[in-house]
C-alpha cells in the first residue's frame, strides 16, 4: 500500500503542499474550511503525518540511541529495561544497536546513531580507546553522550559505573578469608577500563594478606562462556595448583565452572567460583555462583536521567555516578548448605 504524503492530499484538494501542511499543524492563518477540507481528505486517504519529519522539523527526534556490546546475555536487557522506564514516560523511545565486541561495528552504529540524528547516545564500549575520536566529535556536534559499566578512562563524559577495583578487593579478600590461597583470575582484554580496576583489586587482596602474586594464576582471555572454558582448560593442563577462581564476569566463571565439572573437579570443595556481574545467569547455575551483583536496572534509570540532564541543560557538567553493588555469596564457593548471603563491603 502506498504511504500517502502531504503531497497526495494536496493533488487531491489542488492546493499548495505548504497550505496542507499549514493546515494540519493548525495554523491560525489558513481558513477554517479548507482546515476541515484537508482534515477530512487526510482521513478518507489514509494519511499518517511522519514523526521524525515532524520532530525534525522543530530540532528533535525524540529518540535515544543505545549501543550495548553484546544481547546475548541478561545484562544489557536489565540495563535497557532500565532506560525506557525513565525514558518512554518522557516522550523518548530507544533506539538499540549492538557492537558484538567490534570496534568497527561500534563506530558504525554511532555513525547510524547521527544519521538518525538522535537526542542523545548511551553507550557501554567495547574498547576504551579504539572510538575516542568518535565520542568527542559527537560531544562536540552537540549530543549528549552517556558511558554506563563499561566507560573511557579518560574522557571528560558523563558516566555510571560501581565500584569495580573495590569490589573485586572485597570478593577476592572474602576467597582469601574462607581458606583459599591459591586463586586463579580469569582476567578479560585489557583495553577494557573495569577489566583492569578489577585485576587491581585481586592483585592488592592478595598482596594485603601476604600471598605472592603468581602470572601462572592469570589468564587473559576474552569474555565469553567459550572463553571461560578454555581458560579452565589451560589452568588443568597447566598443573598449577588453585583452589579458587575469580572471574571478571559471570558468562566466565560458568564457562570456566562447566569444564571443572566435565573434568569432575568439586565445586567448591575443590576449587570455590566467585565473579562479577550479577545477572539472572548467576542463580540458574549448579551450582549457584556468589557474585558482585550490580543495581542494573538502577544503572539503566540513572544513565536515562544523565542524558535528559544534558538534553535539557546542554551546559551542564559531567558526572560520574558510582553506584553501590553487593556480594552474593552463593554455593560456588560456600561448603556449607546456608542459603544465599548479601554482604555490602
Amino acid at each position: 500500500m502506498k504511504h500517502i504524503t502531504i503531497k497526495d492530499i494536496a493533488e487531491a484538494l489542488c492546493l499548495s503542499t505548504s497550505t496542507v501542511s499549514r493546515a494540519l499543524s493548525d495554523d491560525k492563518n489558513i481558513r477554517r474550511e479548507t482546515k476541515e477540507k484537508v482534515l477530512t481528505t487526510a482521513r478518507q486517504l489514509g494519511y499518517n503525518p511522519n514523526p521524525v519529519a515532524l520532530n525534525l522539523k522543530y530540532g528533535r527526534t525524540n529518540t535515544i540511541g543505545v549501543i550495548v556490546p553484546e544481547m546475548t546475555t541478561p545484562f544489557a536487557a536489565e540495563v535497557i529495561n532500565g532506560i525506557q522506564e525513565i525514558l518512554y514516560p518522557e516522550g523518548l523511545k530507544v533506539i538499540i544497536a549492538q557492537s558484538n565486541e567490534d570496534p568497527l561495528t561500534e563506530r558504525e552504529n554511532l555513525h547510524l546513531m547521527e544519521r538518525f540524528r538522535v537526542d542523545g547516545i548511551i553507550i557501554s564500549l567495547c574498547h576504551q580507546s579504539e572510538n575516542q575520536d568518535e565520542y568527542i566529535h559527537i560531544q562536540r556536534q552537540g549530543t549528549p553522550l552517556v558511558f554506563f559499566d563499561r566507560i573511557p578512562g579518560n574522557l571528560d563524559v558523563s558516566k555510571v559505573r560501581v565500584d569495580d577495583y573495590a569490589k573485586s578487593f572485597f570478593l577476592v579478600e572474602h576467597l582469601i578469608r574462607s581458606g583459599r590461597k591459591r586463586i586463579a583470575h580469569i582476567q578479560a582484554p585489557s583495553y577494557l577500563h573495569n577489566a583492569t580496576e578489577r585485576a587491581k583489586g585481586y592483585k592488592d587482596a592478595l598482596a594485603k594478606f601476604h600471598i605472592p602474586y603468581d602470572d601462572s594464576l592469570v589468564i587473559k582471555t576474552g569474555v565469553t562462556i567459550e572463553n571461560g572454558k578454555e581458560a579452565a582448560r589451560y589452568l588443568l593442563a597447566s598443573q598449577v595448583s588453585f583452589d579458587a577462581i575469580f572471574a571478571f564476569t559471570d558468562t566466565l566463571a560458568i564457562g570456566a565452572m562447566n569444564e571443572l565439572r566435565e573434568r569432575h573437579v568439586r565445586i567448591p570443595e575443590e576449587v570455590a567460583i566467585a565473579s562479577f556481574s550479577g545477572t539472572i545467569l548467576s542463580t540458574i547455575v549448579n551450582p549457584q555462583l556468589t557474585t558482585v551483583e550490580q543495581p542494573l536496572r538502577e544503572m539503566g534509570h540513572v544513565a536515562a536521567e544523565l542524558v535528559l540532564e544534558k538534553i535539557r541543560r546542554p551546559s551542564a557538567p559531567n558526572r560520574t555516578v558510582v553506584l553501590d553493588a553487593c556480594i552474593k555469596l552463593r554455593a560456588s564457593t560456600e561448603t556449607d548448605s546456608s542459603p544465599d548471603k548479601t554482604e555490602r563491603l
